[in-house]
């Protein structure tokens, strides 16, 4: 799989909390806290955006490479990534929350493209984070598919948006009390 220059202008630019720790508590004075993705059991690639990996300077070669998965399914780290959560506040429910944060979000790196052009590859659902709050930092299968198919959507409607490149698999299930009855099920 082809290497991508990684320079990480986000976490050299704004403070930082370096401690590591992969948990939900209260972050002071960092833009950002520095963790690693929770490694899931069998990571299978399920589709991706061919001219999202193209962008990137990627060939089919490179995603159908078995490290694929294991990097987007968080179990491995490419040369130069530096993965970290974004530190936020802002107003939730009609009121001001205080700290935020990427709660199941983990940004692998800032890589730029041959075009100049600035890229965050980014994991959701990738564990905790100190943002996470009470969850489990994971993502269910379903939300993931409307979140790969509607950012590509949204871009070809001429919406600015993120893109989504990949969607894998974790092999594990995820538990979710979805009609928020008292009765979660995986």
């Amino acid at each position: 799989m082809r290497a991508l220059p990684f320079d990480n202008q986000f976490i050299q630019e704004l403070p930082g909390d370096t401690d590591g720790i992969n948990m939900p508590r209260q972050v002071y004075d960092a833009f950002w806290s520095q963790v690693q993705p929770t490694p899931v059991a069998s990571p299978r690639l399920l589709a991706h955006s061919p001219e999202v990996a193209q962008l990137l300077g990627w060939t089919d070669a490179d995603i159908t490479h078995s490290d694929f998965a294991q990097v987007f399914g968080g179990n491995k780290l490419l040369a130069g990534m530096q993965p970290y959560a974004a530190n936020y506040g802002g107003h939730q429910f009609g009121g001001w929350a205080g700290q935020l944060g990427d709660g199941r979000a983990i940004s692998l790196g800032e890589t730029v493209n041959a075009a100049g052009q600035r890229w965050e590859l980014q994991l959701k659902g990738a564990g905790p984070t100190p943002y996470s709050r009470r969850a489990d930092g994971r993502a269910v299968l379903r939300s993931s598919v409307r979140e790969f198919l509607c950012s590509e959507a949204m871009h070809y409607l001429g919406i600015p948006t993120t893109r989504a490149l990949s969607l894998v698999s974790t092999g594990e299930g995820v538990l979710r009390d979805m009609f928020y009855d008292g009765h979660p099920e995986i």
